[in-house]
């Protein structure tokens, strides 16, 4: 069967979903605020799944189900439950030991386990993520968690002791920093929302949350969990349209820290909102056009591997992707004929189905959009090289490898966040670094190539360019204990397993003069347990 004919019939018919991936509607009515869950009467949102289902009209969009469009009124209740909670840091939650918090997180995390099929079967049909890669991203949530608790532990160990300088005696520890208002994106709606509401919940913040627009549903089998496991007010869910809901939360100033995974420009738009823009703290994961720069000596193979993973994983829709090739004339045409080779060998299907790789898109306007790249590109002197490469079916679109593009195209300074490869051939390494540096983003580079001589002097200069660069490898976040973050547009402020903690917590201390009533004064509250800060409790 040839590709085109894949496109065509790409959406099975109900009987053809194999019984254990099949998803009942789910119809949310509830909300979580202040610890308790409560129903929800008003309008709600829709839910469709990019996947369709072949019926006697065509191809018709599943339905998932529908969550609360809440209102400004009910988002203030949420932003005040969580300041109440928080209560200018005298609060339960702010106040509570390290290991009592670890205990509550420890609580939650066996919870959230028990829920696992279904939020693995939701990440499928929501988000239109293979079933394989829906399973990894509940796991490696698990495994995030865990890990960010042995690093508070380490954490906590290494600010147990007394130091003792110039005649101050002194504790240093990290303290919260109020109420985080977390937002996560579509494409790890899950794992990432986590990577913030995790850790800045575990530094003792009390956290609101919204889901992103895609991925929804997937988070309310965990309302319980949330509930039952930390303190009324700790954490707080938030449905509805971003913009009648967001805007009035940060025209408060009550939120202390922005924790939003997306674009700039929305960023930028949520920064000015709040009336006291430096006191805000922005802990921001943004855009990124991550380039691949494969040099003449590099491994053919191994790079076309690389870079075919790295640009179309999850069909291209992550920040880490790669977004533009850059390949020296030297080995342009292999290159290109084992990039179209590779690409036609990757299954294209439904996200259950074993192996799969190219799934629909979960944005509704993603269709148009890529179309528009692409027309834009060919008007420019491009061409799709590779067949049918942007055949369209519903939300379904088939990968296309665009060549040569140009600084006239869209392609060449837009993020297209999907499965489009744009490709340009260079002849002196100048050129992709000029790109580099040029670029209003910096977050990670890929590197292709054998020569010590060639690839030490690059090196350096793309450090100071992006914040990861990767050599013979594609783009990517993990492992979670390394830094995750990026320069200009990219982001604002360091994720991982370690830096988390600091972006969510502020560096505090309690100082006394060594004196001998001082030392009398600090030794009563430490013998007798009197604070939870000043404190010399060591966690196994």
């Amino acid at each position: 069967m040839g590709i085109a004919e894949k496109v065509a019939g790409i959406f099975p018919a109900p009987e053809q979903v194999p019984a254990q991936a099949r998803a009942a509607a789910l119809e949310q009515k509830e909300y979580l605020v202040n610890g308790r869950i409560k129903a929800w009467t008003g309008p709600r949102h829709e839910v469709f799944s990019p996947v369709s289902l072949a019926g006697r009209k065509g191809p018709e969009r599943v339905r998932l189900g529908s969550y609360p469009l809440m209102t400004e009124k009910e988002a203030l209740e949420a932003l005040d439950a969580a300041a109440k909670a928080y209560d200018e840091g005298r609060g339960l939650w702010p106040t509570l030991s390290v290991e009592a918090r670890v205990s509550h997180m420890e609580d939650f995390i066996w919870r959230m386990k028990e829920r696992r099929s279904e939020i693995v079967n939701l990440l499928m049909w929501e988000i239109g993520k293979s079933a394989e890669d829906s399973a990894k991203e509940f796991d490696r949530t698990v495994e995030y968690i865990v890990d960010t608790i042995n690093a508070l532990k380490d954490l906590d160990r290494s600010s147990s002791r007394l130091s003792m300088t110039q005649g101050i005696i002194a504790q240093v520890k990290r303290a919260p920093l109020g109420v985080v208002l977390c937002m996560g994106p579509y494409n790890y709606p899950l794992n990432e929302t986590f990577t913030t509401l995790i850790p800045a919940l575990l530094m003792g913040n009390t956290v609101v949350f919204k889901p992103p627009k895609y991925g929804v549903l997937l988070h309310r089998p965990l309302l319980e969990a949330f509930r039952d496991s930390f303190p009324k007010g700790v954490v707080n869910t938030l449905y509805g349209e971003g913009r009648k809901i967001i805007g009035p939360l940060m025209k408060t100033g009550k939120v202390n820290v922005l924790a939003f995974i997306g674009s700039s420009k929305v960023a930028d738009i949520l920064r000015q909102q709040h009336p006291a823009p430096h006191r805000l703290r922005c802990v921001l994961g943004l855009d990124a056009k991550n380039a691949g720069i494969v040099l003449p000596d590099a491994d053919v193979d191994l790079a076309v591997a690389e870079c075919l993973t790295g640009a179309l994983s999850y069909n291209g829709q992550r920040c880490t992707a790669l977004k533009i090739l850059f390949v020296h004339r030297s080995v342009q045409s292999e290159f290109m004929e084992k990039l179209v080779t590779g690409l036609e060998a990757l299954k294209l299907g439904m996200p259950w189905e074993p192996k799969v790789k190219i799934t629909p898109l979960p944005e509704d306007d993603k269709v148009p959009y890529l179309t528009g790249v692409i027309a834009d590109a060919k008007k420019h002197g491009a061409k799709v090289i590779n067949e049918c490469g942007g055949l369209a079916n519903g939300n379904f679109v088939y990968p296309a490898v665009v060549y040569p593009v140009n600084e006239k195209m869209r392609l060449w300074r837009e993020e297209q966040f999907g499965p489009v490869i744009p490709v340009t051939p260079f002849s002196d390494i100048k050129e992709p670094l000029k790109y580099v540096v040029d670029s209003n983003f910096g977050q990670q580079v890929s590197v292709f190539g054998r020569d010590v001589e060639k690839i030490a002097p690059m090196l350096d200069t793309l450090v100071n360019q992006v914040c990861r660069v990767n050599v013979n490898s594609q783009c990517q976040r993990g492992p979670d204990v390394f830094p995750f973050t990026g320069r200009k547009d990219s982001a604002e402020g360091t994720l991982s397993v370690s830096d988390a903690l600091r972006s969510f917590s502020i560096r505090t201390l309690v100082a006394a003069k060594d004196s001998d009533a001082n030392k009398k004064l600090i030794r009563g509250i430490l013998r007798g347990r009197k604070s939870k800060f000043l404190s010399t409790d060591f966690i196994l």
